[in-house]
């Protein structure tokens, strides 16, 4: 290899944050060919990940570092959300037995590209296109020792939990969640709820708000939200809550 191509990849891994994928088409931003890149690999300075995406020789990386590729590199609106971006913020309510799922979210009709959605990360990718909330309200960044990256703050990551439930997460688990969360911003929380698709994520929330009986639930104002006409079965043979017209969970009233 050229001594011009040694000091090359020798920058681009300089640019390169540990843990990280890093994609063919983020190398030719620097030059590199896929000539190149097979040099590169046969050299030992990387290693592919699958066709299109590499690694750091002996570098270890974990999905993080692949939905940092698909934000930063691949452009694409995705973010960590519900129960998965409550955990890293530290606001799950349990450890769950195995391996714990990772929830990502995006507008329907995105798709993942190949390398990530085929690529066996060691945690389940549970990937979920939806429009019930704003594409850019409600997401922040979070921190790594090593990057940055984008996902749900608590007070929307907690509707993405709705959303999901009662069939991926559990309507117990939630609202166990909910009880935690007692720094939430109703300022936010009203914008999002306002601009929220789903009847039965807003009435659930409003339920377990209520229920959970913070201080941040006083500052809502219910009369400006969507409610739709008709009940809602949640759960079948359940018990009927008549002030937020839904059928919840049995365990759910009793807590």
């Amino acid at each position: 290899m050229s001594l011009d191509n040694s000091i090359k990849i020798q920058k681009i891994l300089q640019a390169w944050p540990a843990g990280t994928v890093a994609t063919s088409a983020w190398f030719a931003r620097f030059g590199v060919s896929a000539q190149l890149l097979g040099r590169y690999t046969s050299s030992h300075w990387i290693e592919p990940l699958a066709k299109g995406a590499y690694t750091k020789s002996g570098d270890r990386v974990d999905w993080l570092g692949g939905l940092y590729a698909l934000q930063t590199q691949g452009l694409l609106p995705v973010h960590a959300g519900a129960l998965t971006a409550l955990t890293l913020q530290g606001y799950a309510h349990y450890v769950r037995l195995g391996v714990e799922p990772v929830f990502l979210f995006s507008l329907p009709k995105n798709r993942l590209p190949l390398w990530f959605s085929r690529h066996k990360w060691k945690q389940p990718i549970h990937y979920c296109c939806t429009a019930i909330l704003p594409p850019n309200l409600g997401l922040m960044d979070f921190r790594t020792p090593q990057f940055s990256l984008r996902l749900s703050a608590p007070e929307r990551a907690i509707l993405e939990c709705l959303y999901l439930s009662p069939s991926t997460m559990g309507l117990v688990e939630c609202y166990q969640v909910m009880e935690g969360l007692t720094t939430l911003r109703p300022k936010l929380l009203q914008q999002l709820l306002e601009q929220c698709r789903s009847i039965k994520v807003t009435r659930l929330f409003l339920y377990m708000a209520n229920k959970a009986g913070h201080d941040w639930n006083k500052r809502l104002d219910a009369s400006k939200l969507k409610l739709g006409q008709g009940d809602r079965t949640i759960t079948k043979g359940g018990v009927y809550v008549a002030q937020f017209g839904i059928t919840v969970p049995e365990e759910l009233v009793k807590l």
